[in-house]
């Protein structure tokens, strides 16, 4: 029988020391190491969120048969002149139709965290011809938006995948002309199945200083409208208070 040393760790003692010195360094459940720093002031949203499976939420044959994009933009009182920001723009099915609504004399800004789609939809753009349009990244807990720019700003089936949605809209309010609007296209279904619950949704903006203007629920474009203003003045981000999941 082999006899264990007494005045040295063996090999076993040793990994175990290395293993616990390990786990010293990672960042414990619940703290804030899986975040960014910069959102770190914000409350942690309670919902889990689906990967991205496409930047496109379907083919754009499938949307214009049942005239998705011109009732939302009706909806949303889009019209001639306007600056407008499509936020999770994608492949450009938004973009191209609300530049064409706003024409020469408005603006639309698209923005993704993604940078090989914006690289298609400058392709696109470029091929279209939409002078009226530009591209910029956004981070996902800010939209980089300049303040004061814009009438309406668009979150169409992208709301649900925002990981910091309290630090993300808390930075878009700014961005907002006076009555300018935030309109949100979505569907009432679980945020790990690609939707949000209206329910949280109303919720999480509240929590910000935003007030629902409208909300209707649209079958013929498979999901739901909802529109928000900013509301009295931006609260502090230590002072929001995040929501719950609904049925939590």
């Amino acid at each position: 029988m082999s006899k264990m040393s007494t005045d040295r760790p063996g090999r076993f003692s040793l990994l175990l020391l290395a293993t616990a010195v390990l786990a010293a360094c990672q960042p414990a459940s619940g703290d804030e190491g899986d975040r960014p720093e910069t959102a770190r002031a914000f409350p942690r949203a309670d919902r889990p969120v689906a990967g991205v499976v496409s930047n496109e939420f379907s083919n754009e044959e499938a949307r214009d048969d049942r005239n998705e994009a011109t009732k939302v933009m009706d909806l949303a009182g889009i019209a001639p002149g306007m600056t407008v920001a499509d936020i999770g723009a994608g492949n450009g099915y938004y973009t191209v139709r609300l530049a064409e609504r706003v024409g020469a004399e408005g603006r639309v800004l698209a923005q993704d965290i993604d940078d090989a789609a914006l690289k298609r939809l400058g392709v696109r753009v470029e091929r279209e011809r939409l002078d009226n349009v530009s591209i910029k990244p956004g981070d996902i807990d800010d939209p980089r938006l300049s303040e004061n720019s814009f009438d309406r700003i668009f979150m169409v089936h992208m709301y649900h995948e925002v990981t910091e949605p309290y630090a993300f809209i808390w930075r878009l309010r700014p961005a907002l002309k006076k009555g300018g609007q935030v309109i949100v296209v979505d569907v009432d279904r679980p945020t790990n199945r690609h939707g949000i619950p209206p329910k949280l949704l109303f919720c999480e903006f509240e929590a910000v200083g935003y007030k629902l203007v409208e909300f209707i629920e649209k079958p013929d474009i498979a999901g739901y409208f909802a529109r928000f203003e900013a509301q009295g003045p931006a609260l502090k981000p230590d002072a929001i208070r995040g929501c719950d999941q609904p049925g939590a």
